[in-house]
C-alpha cells in the first residue's frame, strides 16, 4: 500500500518545517502519526476474503509464515543506566476489570485476546506476527510491534491486507478476522525508524466470518443478484402437470421450468401444428450466435441463469461437451449451455420436464461483532517502574540461531519474569532504551504483549510493552532475551489517539 504519512495535529509550513503536534509539548514534531489501511467496507471485505477464501477453496492464514524481521540474533545488548519516566504513571483498565486474586499461579490460562496479525509484506510474502486486543472507547483496538505494521523495506509503508485473528489456533479463526482500518505509531518510528518506538496501535473493523453458512432456496431474481458468496442450482425431473404450473400468463417457459431433450427430435413440425411441443437442443456458442431469433425451428433460445452451470475446477477442466466454459468475475468456474428451439409432435418418450431450483449460501459473510465485545481487551499502563513481574505472550516459531526449533508457532505460548532495571542499548538496531526480559522466545513472538498484574482467573492484565528484539546474551547461539520499548507518556499519547477512533461494521 502506498504510504501517505499523516502527522496528526501538525501542518507543513512554508519553510518545510513541521508545526508542533500537541499543545504543551516541547517537541518540534508531533508525537504521533497515522496511516489508512483498508479505507472502506468493500476494501475490508476483499481483505477478509483474501485470507479466508471467497469460495471455501483457499485459506491463506494456514499458508503464512512468521515475519522474520531479523535474520540472526541481535548483537549483544549492552545494559546501562536506568529509566527516567517522562511523567506520572497512568493506567487504563481492561475490558471487564479483573478482581484481586492470589499471586500463586501454576497453570497459566491463555487469554483470548492474544492472537496473530497477518499481512502481505513488500516482497509479496504471506506473513504473521503476534498481537493482542486492548481496551479502547469503541472496543476496536489492537496492540503490536511497529515492525509488524510498517514495512521497513518499503519506505515505512503500512503492510498490505492486514488483519488480526484473536485466539488463533492451528490455522483456525474461531472469532473471525478483524481487518485493520488505521495504524497509529510514534512519529519518530514512522519517519526515522527509531526502534525505541517499535510499537503500533491499530483500529480494526468489526470482525467477519467468511463461509460456514447454510444453503437457502431463493428466487431466480435473488439468485442472480447475489454476489457475495457461493451459489448453485439443482435440476430435477418433474411431471407435465408440475411443468404447466411453472408457466407464466403468456404460456412461455420460465427460467425455473423447461422441456429438455437429449437429441434432436426425428419428427419436426411447425409451431402452429396441433399439439406441437417446443423442445431444445444444445449447441455450441458459435452455432447459437449464428442462429436466427424468433419462434421458428432452429431459433435461438434465450440464455437463463438455469443454463449457467457452476462446477468445480476439476469438472471445468475435464469438460468436453458443446457448452461454453468461462471463469466469472467472482472466480467461479462456469459452463454455459446454449440451446436452439425445435417444434415436435407431442411424444412423452421424447420429452423431459425439468425444474431448476436456485440456492445461495446464506450467511456466507457475517458480522461477528466488535473485537473487545467478542474476546475482551487488555488494559494499558505507562511510566511504570521496571523490575516488575510481567507475562509475555506470543506465537514463537523460528529456530534458534544454532538451528534448534523449540516452537511451532501454531499455538500461543507464554513466558514470565521480572524486567531489567537497566536499559538495553544496540547501535546496530537504533536502540537506546529497551526493557529486557530473560526468555527463550524466538521470532514469531514479535508484537506479543507484555502484561503486568496479570490475573490468571480473569485472563486480564495491563499492556506495558510488546516484544521487539531477540538477543543472545551469552553467545551460545540460543535466544535468551527479549526486549520491548519502554512505554512512557508519549506512548500513552499515541494510544489515546488510536483508542478514540471509530471503525464500525463492513457487512451490510
Amino acid at each position: 500500500m502506498k504510504r501517505i504519512l499523516l502527522p496528526a495535529g501538525g501542518a507543513i509550513l512554508a519553510t518545510g518545517m513541521l508545526a508542533a503536534g500537541l499543545a504543551g509539548t516541547a517537541n518540534a514534531n508531533p508525537d504521533w502519526a497515522y496511516d489508512t489501511m483498508a479505507k472502506d467496507a468493500p476494501s475490508a471485505v476483499a481483505v477478509a476474503k483474501f485470507w479466508l477464501g471467497a469460495n471455501h477453496l483457499t485459506n491463506n492464514l494456514a499458508k503464512a509464515t512468521p515475519y522474520t524481521w531479523e535474520t540472526k540474533a541481535t548483537p549483544k545488548l549492552n545494559a546501562s543506566g536506568g529509566y527516567t519516566p517522562d511523567g506520572k504513571p497512568g493506567v487504563v483498565n481492561p475490558i471487564g476489570e479483573e478482581k484481586k486474586t492470589a499471586a500463586k499461579i501454576k497453570n497459566i490460562n491463555l487469554p483470548r485476546t492474544i492472537g496473530k496479525v497477518f499481512f502481505v509484506d513488500s516482497e509479496g510474502g504471506l506473513k504473521w506476527c503476534s498481537a493482542t486486543s486492548i481496551q479502547s472507547k469503541y472496543r476496536n483496538l489492537v496492540a503490536t510491534a511497529g515492525h509488524c505494521v510498517y514495512d521497513d523495506k518499503k519506505n515505512a509503508s503500512v503492510m498490505d491486507n492486514w488483519v488480526f485473528v484473536p485466539a488463533y489456533y492451528q490455522g483456525k479463526a474461531p472469532y473471525g478476522v478483524f481487518v485493520g482500518k488505521q495504524a497509529y505509531t510514534h512519529y519518530d518510528y514512522s519517519v526515522y525508524n527509531d526502534r525505541d518506538r517499535d510499537y503500533a496501535f491499530v483500529t480494526v473493523y468489526n470482525g467477519v466470518q467468511v463461509g460456514g453458512g447454510t444453503a437457502k432456496e431463493v428466487s431466480e431474481k435473488d439468485y442472480d443478484a447475489f454476489t457475495t458468496g457461493p451459489k448453485f442450482t439443482k435440476t430435477t425431473v418433474i411431471s407435465e402437470a408440475e411443468y404447466k404450473k411453472c408457466k407464466d400468463l403468456n404460456g412461455k417457459e420460465t427460467a425455473a421450468c423447461h422441456i429438455n431433450t437429449d437429441k434432436k427430435p426425428g419428427e419436426v413440425v411447425g409451431p402452429d401444428f396441433p399439439g406441437a411441443v417446443a423442445v431444445s437442443q444444445e449447441v455450441t456458442k458459435e452455432v447459437w450466435d449464428n442462429a436466427p431469433a424468433g419462434n421458428g425451428n432452429g431459433a435461438k433460445l434465450p440464455v437463463t441463469p438455469a443454463d449457467v452451470e457452476h462446477v468445480t475446477k476439476a469438472a471445468y477442466e475435464a469438460y468436453t461437451g458443446p457448452g461454453y466454459r468461462k471463469i466469472d468475475d467472482n472466480g467461479n468456474y462456469t459452463i454455459t449451455h446454449y440451446k436452439l428451439r425445435y417444434w415436435v409432435k407431442d411424444s412423452s418418450k421424447d420429452i423431459e420436464y425439468v425444474k431448476t431450483t436456485f440456492y445461495i449460501v446464506d450467511g456466507f459473510i457475517k458480522d461477528s461483532g466488535r473485537l473487545g465485545e467478542v474476546v475482551g481487551g487488555q488494559g494499558f499502563t505507562w511510566n511504570q517502574k521496571t523490575g516488575q513481574t510481567v507475562f509475555a505472550f506470543g506465537y514463537p516459531a523460528d529456530a534458534h540461531p544454532d538451528g534448534n526449533k523449540a516452537y511451532t508457532g501454531v499455538t500461543p505460548k507464554w513466558t514470565y519474569g521480572k524486567t531489567s532495571g537497566k536499559v538495553y542499548v544496540s547501535a546496530a538496531e537504533k536502540v537506546e532504551e529497551h526493557v529486557g526480559l530473560k526468555s527463550s522466545f524466538t521470532p514469531g513472538a514479535d508484537g506479543g504483549p507484555w502484561l503486568v498484574k496479570y490475573s490468571n482467573a480473569k485472563r486480564l492484565g495491563y499492556v506495558n510493552g510488546v516484544t521487539s528484539l531477540f538477543g543472545d546474551q551469552d553467545k551460545n547461539n540460543r535466544y535468551d532475551l527479549i526486549t520491548s520499548p519502554y512505554f512512557d507518556g508519549e506512548t500513552a499519547t499515541i494510544y489515546n489517539k488510536a483508542a478514540a477512533v471509530w471503525s464500525g461494521s463492513i457487512v451490510k
